[in-house]
């Protein structure tokens, strides 16, 4: 049973920042990708970053490149997404995601996803 544990949301002014954590466990050894995803209040859920395990290679969404950075502890079997210059507009509930498929980690379709963690960001 594989399982999927984000932490480390919460609420921060304008220009903070944050760090997200996403404890796996089970067959994660299997995951071809891993990434984070959000999803505001009436809006649809979107990819944030992604990440190849095997390899390190990462992708940005446009909108939080160059503030975002997603990174992996392989001995920790924890993902992580370090959220500088927030601004209001990323506040939503943060997504830990994977998937075992061989699908391009940036087209972002994932199986397996953990509970979220919510990020506000006021001005």
């Amino acid at each position: 049973q594989v399982q999927l544990v984000e932490s480390g949301g919460g609420s921060v002014q304008a220009g903070g920042s944050l760090r997200l954590s996403c404890a796996t466990s089970g067959y994660t050894y299997r995951y071809y990708c891993m990434g984070w995803f959000r999803q505001a209040p009436g809006k649809e859920r979107e990819g944030v970053a992604a990440i190849y395990p095997s390899g390190g290679a990462t992708y940005y969404a446009t909108s939080v490149k160059g503030r975002f950075t997603i990174s992996q502890n392989n001995a920790k079997n924890t993902l992580y997404l370090q959220m500088d210059s927030l601004k209001p507009e990323d506040t939503a509930m943060y997504y830990c995601a994977a998937d075992w498929r061989h699908i391009p980690c940036e087209e972002f379709q994932y199986i397996d996803w953990g509970q979220g963690t919510q990020v506000t960001v006021s001005s």
